[in-house]
């Protein structure tokens, strides 16, 4: 049985914390344009950090180098990653009078769509996602799902600068309620806030190698990068992971929950591109036993991180995720609780400070 530590104290959540999250899920930043969400960052980390660099694709690469000396050799080059890009749509075709064609960047269901109020491009010009209206459909239309090429983009019929290319957010705001957090952005902005706050507290025991990735939500191509780029021993993916624990329509008991809110971070066994190294589930489970700190398997299944990008490149880098459960994944509006991000940013904190440099060299 590992024996407890008592006198570790992990770093806090606060006002501050809070409010630099709002200002990520705020920000806009569909996949391939999320240049106002690396400004917010590369202000955040570089007064913490050893070397900062932003890659050709996009990532923001930051390295911290441990200040402690180590027995046996170096420092373990450790990786964290969270994207910065989230789900939106693209302008692609104007058909005049302020009314836009559009393609979805990143997973949506286009039932969540309609009537939803939204931002078009660098100029955040208001605008809803309109389709024919209930009184002139058909009862056979509305037995089937609204397709996509029946929904338009609306901004009015005045002039604005809204052009073919331009991304597109949901127009939700952040908002907190007691210790809940709503945002458009939380998949993946909650994981980048983590990230700098673990730079703000890093251990001194490792190389922290920090990746805030681009492109996650259509393919995880930034990370393939930066892992390249890093070489790292080994890494973790930091994201938001769906929380289906509502309950079921029948009343049966919902065994297929994936995760649930509440009950901490979420590890990673296995999803559709990765099967996570058993060395590094085993090392964040003993750190949650050992310090108390409530986490949660997540039920193998679809889905995936940068984690399933990283671990495959150059001769392999063991990998595995941690997310903070969210209900309402990919909709205009998602759902995490604060103690599940505090206690997120503690299960990662501490895993550092407690990871030997021999690690790798157990038994998988």
């Amino acid at each position: 049985m590992p024996q407890e530590t008592p006198a570790y104290q992990p770093p806090r959540i606060a006002a501050a914390q809070i409010k630099l999250l709002e200002r990520l899920c705020n920000a806009s930043g569909v996949s391939g344009d999320e240049g106002d969400v690396r400004k917010i960052v590369l202000a955040e980390v570089r007064p913490s950090a050893d070397e900062v660099k932003v890659d050709a694709l996009g990532n923001v690469l930051v390295t911290r180098h441990g200040k402690e000396p180590v027995e046996n050799g170096a420092r373990l080059r450790v990786m964290l990653a969270a994207h910065m890009d989230e789900i939106g749509m693209m302008i692609t075709n104007d058909e005049g009078e302020g009314i836009y064609r559009f393609d979805l960047v990143g997973g949506i269901d286009t039932r969540v769509l309609v009537g939803k109020a939204v931002y078009v491009g660098a100029e955040r010009v208001p605008g809803v996602i309109g389709a024919k209206a209930i009184h002139l459909t058909t009862a056979e239309e509305r037995k089937n799902p609204i397709s996509l090429d029946t929904l338009r983009i609306d901004v009015g019929p005045a002039k604005t600068k809204v052009q073919v290319g331009d991304r597109v957010v949901f127009a939700t705001p952040f908002t907190r309620q007691g210790s809940i957090l709503r945002g458009k952005a939380l998949d993946d902005r909650i994981g980048v806030a983590t990230l700098i706050q673990l730079l703000k507290n890093a251990p001194e025991n490792i190389d922290l190698l920090l990746a805030f990735t681009v492109q996650e939500e259509i393919g995880a191509r930034g990370a393939r990068v930066a892992a390249y780029t890093f070489k790292p021993d080994l890494a973790f993916a930091i994201d938001s992971t769906p929380a289906h624990d509502l309950p079921t329509w029948d009343e049966a008991e919902n065994t297929q929950y994936n995760t649930r809110l509440g009950a901490g971070p979420a590890i990673y066994i296995a999803d559709s591109g990765t099967l996570s190294d058993p060395r590094l589930v085993r090392h964040l489970l003993q750190t949650a036993e050992v310090l108390h700190i409530p986490c949660q398997v997540r039920q193998p299944g679809g889905g995936g991180t940068d984690a399933g990008a990283i671990h495959k490149q150059l001769a392999g880098i063991p990998s595995v995720s941690v997310s903070i459960p969210g209900r309402h994944a990919h909709t205009p509006l998602l759902i995490s609780r604060l103690e599940d991000w505090q206690n997120t940013l503690a299960l990662l904190h501490a895993a550092l400070v407690r990871m030997p440099t021999d690690l790798l060299a157990v038994e998988r």
